[in-house]
C-alpha cells in the first residue's frame, strides 16, 4: 500500500503543468488627443486649483439644488407606487402593460407615408 501511494505520488510530482497564462489584450491603444492637448487640460485643472484624479476630490461641492428637501421629499412619495412596480420581482412587466401608452400609435422605420 505504501509502494503503491509512493508511485503515485512520485508520478504526480514528475508530471508538468498546463496552465495557461493570463489573456493580455493586444488591441493597441490609440489615443484621441495629442499630448500637448492632455498638458493643457492638466494645466487648466491645476490653474482652477481643482485634480478630479485625486481622492479628496469632491464633485459636489459647488452643486447648487434648484429644489428644496420638501418639493424632492413629495416627488418621492408621490413616484414610490411607480418605483416599487418597476423593481418588483417581474422588473414592472406588470405594471408597464397596464399602463395607457401615452403615444397614440407606433411609427415604425421603413413605414410608407400613405400606407394602404
Amino acid at each position: 500500500m505504501t509502494r503503491t501511494l509512493i508511485a503515485a505520488l512520485a508520478l504526480v510530482a514528475a508530471s508538468s503543468a498546463f496552465a495557461e497564462s493570463p489573456l493580455a489584450d493586444t488591441t493597441p491603444f490609440a489615443g484621441s488627443r495629442s499630448r500637448a492637448e492632455v498638458q493643457a487640460e492638466l494645466q487648466q485643472f491645476k490653474a482652477a486649483g481643482v485634480n478630479p484624479w485625486a481622492q479628496s476630490y469632491n464633485q459636489l461641492r459647488g452643486f447648487q439644488s434648484s429644489k428644496t428637501r420638501a418639493q424632492v421629499s413629495a416627488e418621492y412619495v408621490q413616484s414610490r407606487d411607480e418605483t416599487a412596480a418597476l423593481t418588483g420581482e417581474d422588473s414592472g412587466s406588470a405594471y408597464l402593460s397596464a399602463r395607457t401608452p401615452s403615444v397614440a400609435a407606433a411609427i415604425l422605420a421603413g413605414q410608407p407615408v400613405n400606407a394602404q
